[in-house]
């Protein structure tokens, strides 16, 4: 397990915070680069990766890094974000779920038998009609994309139930597996914090400008997300045949500086509040827009 301290990350950033950046974007990518040459040697026998981690671990910022570099490899790459194949919800069930009565971690929110249908047409190379899930509206709908996988071709699907043989039911000797998370460790005065609520706050920050959820309403959340992660993630993160921790040491030094007043005083997050209040703020303006850290802040090279 890694553990990085706040006088560390301090002490980085005041030495030199773009080369403290630079370095970190490097370690990252040479996890992403060693998956992507691995895939890429074996397109022919498994073509279709299996991406997944908990919410907020940073799947699709990793799907697109992985795709980018297939793509200039010459393999041409698609990916596919298993948040699409959501059901839509009724008023009445949306209601329900604005007052957590339903359980949005289980793999019971995809409408199984469509996905593996269109899976099954995407490997025998023919055309479908991707979906696309409104999350503002809680509404699944066509994208307009046709989607149509050529012989040799790597789709990429992420998503929290990837890993899931009860969800995809490809044959295994079809799929590569990948697990992203955030596995580094922070400590704050001899305590530690805890990856969950890294993941928290960058969840925060994003479903408030692209979920339309106010930062108490994630927050509340963050039980049963844990819960879910245990029931239907976990169990099946041993068949992924790559691990990444997707942590970047600098990236609580930018969230902090977007945190809003409201964040700062939430209930049940005094750990967290507390290594932001002692760590040095850094300008999101030296975050590279292919960073993972993008993905939660806005401004990045993949948003959509």
């Amino acid at each position: 397990m890694r553990v990085i301290s706040i006088e560390e990350i301090n002490r980085a950033l005041k030495e030199d915070s773009a080369a403290f950046v630079a370095r970190t974007e490097e370690a990252y990518a040479a996890q992403i680069r060693a998956i992507a040459e691995d895939i890429r040697d074996h397109a022919e026998q498994r073509p279709v990766v299996l991406l997944s981690g908990p919410s907020g671990s940073g799947k699709t910022t990793s799907a697109q890094l992985i795709e980018a570099l297939l793509d200039g490899w010459g393999h041409e790459t698609h990916t596919v974000s298993m948040d699409n194949y959501f059901s839509s919800f009724t008023p009445e069930q949306a209601e329900l779920a604005r007052a957590g009565k339903i359980d949005l971690e289980s793999p019971n929110r995809l409408d199984i038998p469509f996905l593996n249908e269109q899976l099954e047409e995407i490997v025998a190379c023919r055309p479908v009609m991707l979906p696309k899930y409104d999350f503002k509206a809680t509404t699944r709908r066509d994208s307009g994309q046709v989607l149509q996988r050529k012989p040799g071709e790597i789709v990429i699907l992420e998503g929290i139930h990837a890993l899931n043989p009860e969800v995809i039911r490809l044959p295994e000797e079809q799929v590569c597996g990948v697990y992203v998370s955030v596995r580094t460790r922070v400590e704050v005065d001899g305590e530690i914090l805890h990856p969950a609520y890294i993941r928290l706050l960058r969840r925060m920050l994003r479903d408030n400008v692209h979920r339309a959820r106010s930062y108490a309403e994630t927050a509340g959340m963050l039980q049963s997300v844990e819960r879910g992660e245990e029931l239907y993630i976990m169990p099946y993160k041993h068949r992924a045949r790559f691990d990444v921790d997707t942590f970047h040491d600098y990236e609580l030094s930018v969230l902090k500086a977007l945190c809003t007043e409201e964040i700062l005083q939430l209930p049940g997050l005094a750990l967290l509040q507390k290594a932001l209040a002692q760590l040095e703020e850094m300008d999101e303006a030296l975050v590279p827009a292919t960073s993972l850290v993008r993905e939660f802040i806005g401004n990045g090279a993949f948003d959509q």
